[in-house]
């Protein structure tokens, strides 16, 4: 088969037609912005990252989404975002004490850095005060558990001075501290004795790890039948529902109050019959998904520079309106 001049000439104008079209294929430029948590699966981080979308769509940027489980992982996802020509990121990281490692490796990489949830600590141990931060006031969140499950016994008619307080530690970690110490501090102010506060420690903040922690103290103190529970999430505080309900310890015996207003707290709301778990502050995974992503996309172009330090508060949820709460944060 001959193929003639005219042929190859039209066939490379055809050929290069294609390739300048190639060429002329629109590239997404858009900010692309990095969201880092250290455990994805819990439904937290999802529901964070789940906001943080809805950011990037309303706003016109893309978003990374990053599992970081340890800090290798954690150092290794900055050096990729920034090979991705990210802006900046938003991280919740696996120990804030890796907040020196962060905030150099984000400065090599000239990327902006915002922490969320658990605040990025230094060498000695104190906030990184140049790295803005959106946490919850674990205190006054806390304090609000306390009152509120204190609140319940009156109603029921309990003693104060025969209500037995089961704290669910997980104190190797300063929010889980600062929450239930908060819960502490109001039940002590409202006469609860100090005797009967008792420490149950964890070795993991999900539900099994609540049930093994609070066992052993529940059999130790057979003389309190009056069981306030108060604990870092609604995991650890189901977990000592649970182990009271394996001591005969029912809804009438034990108000467990959660702080998290998760899936776990739903599950426990809709049963047909009252559980020991009466309560669950809600959070806001909105505040801290949708607005920390919205705030580093004006960051990066607009430079507006987020408040170095934002503190979201909670609401007690309950039977009663979970439904109604629930509705309003997803709305």
């Amino acid at each position: 088969m001959v193929i003639g001049r005219r042929h190859l000439l039209l066939g490379a104008a055809a050929g290069g037609a294609a390739s300048l079209l190639g060429a002329c294929q629109p590239r997404d430029e858009r900010v692309r912005i990095g969201f880092i948590v250290k455990q994805p699966e819990e439904q937290w981080f999802q529901d964070e990252w789940r906001y943080a979308g809805q950011a990037a769509v309303a706003r016109g940027f893309n978003l990374i989404r990053i599992g970081a489980t340890d800090g290798d992982r954690v150092l290794t996802a900055i050096d990729n975002l920034a090979a991705k020509n990210a802006g900046g990121f938003v991280i919740c990281a696996p120990d804030p004490r890796l907040g020196t490692a962060i905030f150099q490796r984000a400065k090599v990489n000239n990327l902006k850095l915002m922490s969320v949830d658990d605040r990025l600590v230094g060498p000695t141990g104190q906030p990184i005060e140049d790295i803005p931060h959106v946490g919850i006031s674990a205190f006054k969140i806390g304090e609000l558990a306390g009152t509120s499950a204190l609140d319940e016994a009156h109603r029921r008619g309990w003693k104060t001075d025969q209500i037995g307080v089961l704290r669910i530690a997980f104190d190797s970690l300063e929010t889980a501290r600062e929450r239930t110490f908060g819960a502490r501090s109001a039940l002590l102010k409202a006469g609860v004795p100090a005797a009967n506060i008792v420490d149950a420690p964890q070795r993991t903040t999900d539900t099994e790890g609540g049930f093994t922690a609070a066992s052993p103290v529940l059999t130790r103190r057979p003389d309190l039948r009056s069981w306030i529970m108060v604990g870092l999430n609604d995991e650890a505080v189901l977990g000592g529902v649970r182990a009271a309900e394996g001591l005969k310890l029912g809804a009438d015996s034990v108000i467990g109050v959660g702080i998290g207003g998760s899936g776990t707290a739903e599950a426990e709301f809709v049963k047909a019959r009252p559980t020991g778990f009466f309560g669950s502050v809600l959070l806001s995974p909105r505040k801290h998904g949708y607005d920390t992503a919205s705030a580093m996309y004006d960051w990066i172009t607009r430079d507006i520079r987020p408040a170095p330090l934002t503190l979201t508060t909670g609401t007690m949820m309950t039977r009663e309106n979970f439904r109604q709460l629930l509705a309003a944060e997803k709305a």
